[in-house]
């Protein structure tokens, strides 16, 4: 043998299970590696052991696997807020429920967004539409995808009457764009670099500032 290491050949056909997903797992570690630019589809069937033609039976182009994987990083955020949702303590009443569990939605979107910010700004990195979305595979476990899940929090503060019937419509928008715009400014913007306790605080001071502005929003 010689002294340089060999290099496996890749396989023409995948031997091992389903390509296809061997395909969206490794576009998962690219994106969670470096974002939705890292998303390269030759780069996913090496990853694979296969080569590059093998992938278009399951993927056409580059945007198919980008997709997939931003569904995905979509699920993943979906399931991180069910388990804060989850976490939550028996409440004294529908009002005290209702308000932890708009919270527990923001501070699953916080927390996922600060712990896996390749798959965070992936889920993000093409335009959808979100409204009346109903592609399983942006799910979490309850079968809501994260905009369902935020939107499940606000009818819960309409039904506790917290939240006046007048001032739901479009909330969503609001509460997303506060707790997104936080996500952003920690993540690539100027408060990059704070200590994740620090982070941690203020998405809390943000989500009172939230409720009330929800509240009291005309």
């Amino acid at each position: 043998m010689s002294g340089t290491a060999s290099t496996v050949p890749a396989r023409t056909t995948y031997r091992h299970g389903d390509l296809r997903r061997a395909l969206l797992e490794a576009g998962i570690d690219l994106a969670r590696e470096g974002g939705p630019d890292a998303i390269v589809l030759r780069e996913a069937t090496r990853r694979a052991g296969v080569v590059p033609n093998a992938a278009y039976r399951h993927f056409s182009s580059r945007q198919d696997l980008l997709q997939a994987v931003r569904a995905a990083a979509l699920s993943a955020l979906a399931i991180a807020m069910e388990a804060e949702l989850g976490g939550l303590r028996p409440a004294s009443s529908a009002a005290a429920l209702a308000r932890a569990s708009l919270r527990a939605v923001g501070t699953g979107y916080l927390r996922f967004a600060l712990s896996e910010p390749g798959l965070f700004r992936t889920a993000f990195s093409v335009p959808d539409q979100v409204e009346n979305d109903a592609d399983p595979a942006k799910a979490g476990h309850s079968g809501l995808n994260p905009f369902q899940l935020l939107s499940a929090a606000l009818d819960r503060m309409v039904e506790a009457g917290i939240l006046p019937a007048a001032h739901r419509p479009g909330a969503e928008y609001l509460a997303w764009s506060a707790v997104h715009g936080l996500a952003m400014l920690v993540l690539d913007g100027p408060l990059r670099g704070r200590e994740p306790g620090e982070a941690a605080a203020l998405g809390q001071r943000l989500l009172d500032m939230v409720e009330r502005g929800l509240q009291a929003a005309s």
